[in-house]
């Protein structure tokens, strides 16, 4: 008879492979998954967590990221109901604060699998959520799916049905550097109101495309201001301090110099396309 699976042979916990989340977060997540179920039932085939909190680089204000993937696309009163428990659970979105906010995006299976870029969820949840628009919960494209699929499939932790790894294909690498382009054409814009998360994002895409792997926003800031010139490498340190909660970020002490970081990251990014 075969012996039994030693203790050091089982997979980590989810506690373990998030070791950041605490047990309120814990529970936050516990009640979208259980809203996933009640709504959706047998055709939620995966839930998993990614994101900062699997990458241990877990901010002080940031999201708690979850990805389900379906058997099919949700109903209207299914999107309504859904989101009202969601909202219940989510950050400054919930009536009991505090509380983090919570990303949850749902892609029905057949959406990426066979994959095609650009890739379309079905509904994206975020604190940007407005209960007067509707739309911004409706199925869209979205090239930024790519990167969060590789994040999940690489990183993710399981948290309800079968991992992720099992239902999709791996994003071929091309599309991934096509999702990371297009993703510094959507947040340039915001850098003069959005300063830090700009440049952590820029930090990111420029990791993801030289190496083609997601690691967490702190790390990728590390990683940046290493290979920048020193002027530009504090400016990313701080904006990377500052989403750990270890530092202040005033921008507007130090005009210009984000959108010279800015540029110069943007520069090595365009520079992998030739």
């Amino acid at each position: 008879m075969p012996e039994p699976p030693s203790a050091t042979s089982r997979p980590p916990t989810r506690e373990a492979s998030a070791p950041s989340v605490s047990a309120d977060g814990w529970r936050q997540i516990d009640d979208v998954v259980a809203a996933l179920r009640d709504v959706l039932g047998d055709d939620v085939l995966s839930v998993c967590l990614y994101g900062s909190a699997v990458g241990g680089g877990l901010g002080p204000v940031s999201d708690l990221d979850l990805l389900a993937i379906t058997r099919r696309s949700l109903t209207q009163a299914e999107r309504r109901a859904l989101v009202s428990r969601t909202v219940a659970a989510s950050g400054d979105l919930s009536a009991a604060r505090p509380k983090r906010p919570i990303e949850l995006t749902l892609v029905p299976q057949d959406e990426v699998c066979p994959w095609r870029y650009p890739p379309r969820h079905d509904l994206q949840f975020g604190e940007w959520f407005d209960p007067g628009d509707q739309s911004l919960l409706q199925p869209r494209e979205d090239p930024d799916l790519a990167v969060l699929l590789t994040h999940a499939l690489q990183r993710g932790v399981p948290l309800d049905g079968r991992p992720p790894a099992e239902l999709v294909d791996p994003v071929p690498h091309a599309d991934l550097l096509r999702a990371a382009h297009a993703a510094v054409d959507d947040v340039l814009p915001d850098l003069d109101g959005d300063t830090r998360n700009v440049l952590l994002t820029l930090a990111r895409v420029w990791y993801t495309v030289e190496t083609g792997r997601i690691v967490s926003k702190d790390a990728a800031a590390s990683w940046a201001a290493a290979r920048l010139a020193p002027q530009h490498g504090d400016v990313i340190e701080l904006a990377g301090a500052a989403y750990r909660g270890h530092a202040e970020d005033d921008w507007d002490a130090q005009p210009g110099q984000a959108a010279a970081a800015a540029a110069a990251m943007t520069a090595q990014i365009q520079a992998t396309f030739g």
